[in-house]
């Protein structure tokens, strides 16, 4: 596979100087009537008007001559070159894409809704023109296809592989570090370089959204319910304990059960307890 070779290409300002001194010539020979001096010098200034370029800072220009690639510029500023080269020009700033919001499954068959954002420039003006057809549609070809290969490679979160060492939704440098290597090894036949990537949209799709939002939920009322009866079960503990330390009150077995159900309603309850005042004995 070739790659690009840069050329140096004549100084524009040197030519403009033997421009000029050959359009006075050519002015002498009318004047003087030396027509083939004249003729001479006058097709010498056409085809030096040809071979003219303008260069603009991070653009370069892809040389052909009959066909055959002779090199590339990438230097900025007023150049001459053979005027039969065939001139493309080829910018080479960064430039970002950010692709469309794709459905694709992840590890566990879920599917959901991803997008990336990539930035990139041309780095090879060689491969860019000549070893793709449209190196900006394969760009986004090749991103979606990488973005597919990465979604199918990982789960959504733990929920459905808790055994996961790296999930779509929250080891976001994990999975942009796979992506960019992903995208710079389908993007490299073009030529181009790859400065970032990483996900700029990720949700489950809308038919599963709403579900896996109630899982969610469900998940976390468990472990808040777990929390909160751990806490409970220590707080009655403790109670039961400062009673029989401090000689308050003596409970047999039921009392001690009565007592320690009514605390963990209480503690664990979600709505506020209304207390009944006893104004009998225990016994009543």
């Amino acid at each position: 596979m070739k790659t690009e070779k840069v050329l140096i290409p004549f100084n524009g300002y040197l030519v403009i100087v033997i421009l000029l001194l050959s359009i006075t010539t050519a002015f002498y020979g009318f004047i003087s009537n030396n027509v083939i001096l004249a003729v001479v010098a006058l097709l010498l200034s056409v085809v030096l008007t040809k071979g003219f370029i303008v260069i603009g800072p991070n653009s370069s220009k892809v040389l052909l001559l009959f066909g055959n690639y002779k090199g590339s510029i990438k230097q900025s500023g007023l150049f001459w070159v053979n005027p039969l080269y065939n001139k493309t020009s080829l910018s080479l700033r960064a430039r970002n894409f950010e692709s469309e919001k794709i459905k694709v499954n992840d590890k566990m068959g879920n599917p959901i809704l991803i997008s990336v954002i990539l930035v990139w420039k041309v780095k090879d003006t060689f491969k860019a023109t000549f070893e793709v057809d449209n190196y900006e549609t394969f760009i986004r070809i090749q991103t979606d296809s990488a973005v597919r290969k990465l979604a199918g490679s990982f789960p959504y979160d733990h929920f459905e592989d808790e055994r996961a060492t790296v999930t779509l939704s929250t080891n976001f440098d994990d999975v942009n570090i796979a992506l960019e290597h992903e995208v710079t090894q389908r993007l490299e036949i073009a030529g181009i370089e790859v400065i970032e990537s990483r996900i700029g949209y990720l949700a489950y799709a809308p038919e599963i959204a709403h579900s896996m939002l109630r899982r969610q939920q469900a998940s976390a009322v468990v472990a808040a319910r777990h929390k909160i009866v751990e806490g409970a079960v220590g707080m009655v503990e403790s109670a039961l304990k400062l009673l029989a330390d401090k000689e308050i009150i003596e409970f047999d077995e039921d009392r001690k059960a009565t007592m320690v159900s009514n605390l963990m309603v209480v503690l664990c309850g979600d709505s506020e307890t209304k207390p009944v005042i006893n104004t009998g004995t225990l016994n009543q």
